[in-house]
């Protein structure tokens, strides 16, 4: 994939430009042809903003759900941080939400969060979980 057309590695500093490139290798695609949409891009960007992770990975679920193709509306994120050291998990999850907060009062339907320390993400198995099956909507059979 190229964003070339839209991000122009000129204009990023290095670290944008190396993160972008991981972004690429490391994220799981789901919107039909190896796109990373708009919205995917923003809370990629914000979260990396935000927190500084270590691990950082946004998937996009839509394709699981009854959205027309290419929808952005059902994430997962893994967000392993620093700063998440010595808050509960409500309180890891309310600070995700904030920082997507216009993506979660606008496109995005749903969004799965695992925020992690970097000791917890190590002592883990470093696998994003697999989110619950999704129950609603016309893709499934009652």
């Amino acid at each position: 994939m190229n964003f070339g057309h839209r991000l122009h590695n000129y204009c990023k500093p290095l670290f944008i430009q190396k993160y972008l490139r991981f972004v690429q290798k490391n994220t799981r695609y789901s919107m039909g042809s190896n796109q990373i949409g708009q919205v995917q891009l923003e809370i990629q960007k914000k979260l990396q903003e935000s927190f500084a992770p270590t691990v950082l990975q946004v998937v996009n679920e839509s394709y699981k759900h009854a959205v027309p193709s290419g929808s952005e509306t059902h994430f997962k994120v893994l967000v392993v941080s620093e700063a998440f050291k010595g808050k509960p998990a409500i309180q890891r999850h309310r600070s995700v939400n904030t920082v997507l907060e216009k993506e979660l009062s606008g496109p995005v339907h749903a969004l799965s969060i695992q925020a992690k320390t970097p000791e917890q993400w190590e002592k883990s198995d470093q696998v994003i979980g697999d989110t619950p099956p999704c129950l609603g909507g016309s893709k499934h059979k009652k």
